[in-house]
Order: structure tokens, then sequence, then C-alpha cells
């Protein structure tokens, strides 16, 4: 039987590979803790999706009005 090098491959829960959203960090500014108002990782997965998308839907607008000035 052939030794395989390097470590072996290993299937990590996915608990491992999730990060942590922080919802103060992501909107800044607000008085009260979004982290508490939405406790569950579920929807502060949501939200941070929204949040990258909006980010993305902005660049592409803005992209847009750019080629049209030219």
């Amino acid at each position: 039987m052939e030794e395989q090098e390097g470590p072996s491959p290993e299937i990590k829960p996915e608990e491992d590979k999730r990060r942590e959203v922080d919802l103060n960090t992501l909107f800044p500014g607000k008085t009260y803790d979004l982290n508490r108002l939405f406790p569950d990782e579920g929807t502060k997965k949501l939200l941070h999706e929204l949040k990258r998308n909006k980010r993305d839907i902005d660049r592409f607008i803005k992209s847009l009005n750019l080629e049209e000035e030219e």
C-alpha cells in the first residue's frame, strides 16, 4: 500500500469554516445593538449578503453611469 504525502484530507464541519457576522460593524452608526436585535445566525448571514449585494449593485450602476458619460 502506498502512503499519501501531506496531511490526510479531512472534512471539517461547516461551523469551523463559518465566520461570525458582526452586524454592528457591518451597519455602523446605529444606537442599538444589532447583534442582540438579530441573534439568529441565519438572519445575520442574510443581512450580510444583502449588504454585499447592495454594494455590488451600486458598483454596477456606477459603471453604467461612467460608460454613458464617455
